[in-house]
């Protein structure tokens, strides 16, 4: 379980930490792709925040997370907020890190109804799974089976809007469909990336 060895920082009000802004733990060179900094321009002065986790003296998590008018998804809401992202290296598993990178997203965020992502299941990446969302304390709202136009052409994955209400009252998520077969912009190193030259759809409905 965590630590006093843990702690967690904004890393959108720390400028010798810009580079994580615009990359991850993804083994994919640092540079500042135009997609991504366009989104960021608009993201960050209505309220996304990137936080990294340090255990010890290592950065070994991430969250990344923005209003749903601002998010990385097409996804919609009152008063929600869309995790874009969540990361923990394998090798810290078990100490219950994305839960603290989740508590402290909860915790921030105090005028929120609600918390909403996307996650993926029987895709070959082991990233955005479901069964980590929902230990993360997600639940679906709605799901899709696809495939994807050029990678793994025959392997049919599911798609699923996921939420973690905060008020009694919240009303769900709902997303455009349509939009998020087109793929996402905002990450080069996202499983539902769509490559700058690609036009139209990135996926198809099964």
């Amino acid at each position: 379980m965590a630590t006093d060895r843990t702690r967690i920082f904004d890393v959108t009000r720390r400028g010798e930490h810009e580079k994580y802004l615009y990359r991850c733990f993804a083994p994919m060179p640092f540079r500042k792709h135009n997609n991504r900094q366009q989104y960021l321009m608009k993201a960050i002065p209505k309220g996304f925040h990137k936080k990294l986790l340090v255990f010890g003296e290592e950065i070994v998590g991430q969250i990344e997370y923005a209003p749903a008018e601002v998010s990385g998804y097409p996804i919609t809401g009152d008063n929600m907020i869309v995790m874009n992202c969540i990361w923990v290296l394998s090798r810290t598993k078990g100490r219950g890190l994305g839960r603290l990178l989740v508590q402290d997203m909860v915790k921030s965020e105090k005028l929120a109804a609600g918390f909403a992502t996307v996650a993926l299941e029987n895709y070959w990446s082991p990233w955005f799974r479901r069964s980590q969302t929902q230990k993360l304390g997600f639940r679906p709202v709605y799901s899709i089976k696809v495939t994807h136009k050029t990678k793994h052409k025959e392997q049919v994955f599911s798609t699923y809007l996921t939420w973690m209400p905060k008020t009694e009252n919240a009303e769900p998520p709902a997303w455009d469909r349509q939009k998020l077969l087109e793929g996402e912009t905002f990450c080069l190193a996202h499983p539902l990336y769509q490559p700058q030259a690609w036009k139209g759809n990135v996926f198809d409905l099964k």
